[in-house]
């Protein structure tokens, strides 16, 4: 994914270095193992060139060529679609819509949630935390059956829940025991080389031990 300096690439991608929608589009890149130059954005100070990209001056936002994609699921999509391989999604209509659905679930269960967990109100944060706790121990079982959500096969839903699972620690969750089949899927998704390739300095000192 290096671009050498001579050559301007093709996609250039707008990424925060610790922002969860921007990790799942890194780890889309890195599975598609496409070259793309990925722009690191300080939330904290308002980038001119973001904001004349996007109206909503949010990260991730995506150029290719004269295209210009934000929000991560639109933008994973569109990769997925440009560069189908490997394929990220399923083929047949009924499974990508059930694969929508998960992503759609994802965002308003969970990734919503997030800036309450990370917020000051305490009582706020806690509820959040039971939210995601709970909701990711229900899937648990899942993996009891298949290696991935959608079965034998990685998918964006997938690349959607490991920034999440990722951040357990950061975000002070703590899955109870019955939540083992979801841990042990979470390392192998951790295991995958696009995946470690995928995080920023920052992330990887999410996860550091002592």
């Amino acid at each position: 994914m290096a671009t050498p300096a001579t050559r301007k690439p093709i996609m250039v991608l707008y990424s925060g270095s610790t922002d969860p929608y921007s990790h799942r589009t890194r780890i889309v890149l890195y599975e598609k193992d496409v070259e793309c130059q990925i722009v690191e954005i300080d939330p904290s100070k308002k980038s001119r060139e973001l904001a004349e990209l996007n109206p909503y001056h949010q990260v991730p936002t995506m150029i290719d060529r004269d295209l210009v994609l934000y929000d991560s699921n639109i933008i994973n999509e569109y990769l997925d679609e440009r560069l189908p391989h490997p394929p990220l999604m399923p083929v047949d209509p009924v499974s990508r819509a059930r694969a929508r659905l998960m992503l759609l679930r994802f965002d308003r269960d969970w990734y919503r949630l997030l800036p309450d967990v990370t917020g000051g109100d305490r009582r706020v944060a806690g509820r959040a935390r039971n939210v995601i706790r709970d909701g990711l121990t229900v899937i648990s079982p899942i993996f009891k059956e298949q290696p991935y959500i959608l079965g034998d096969e990685y998918s964006l839903v997938d690349c959607s829940l490991a920034p999440i699972l990722w951040r357990l620690d950061l975000y002070k969750i703590n899955l109870p025991r019955q939540a083992k089949p979801l841990m042990e899927y979470a390392e192998r998704v951790f295991a995958r080389k696009a995946f470690k390739l995928s995080l920023t300095e920052a992330e990887q000192e999410m996860r550091s031990k002592p």
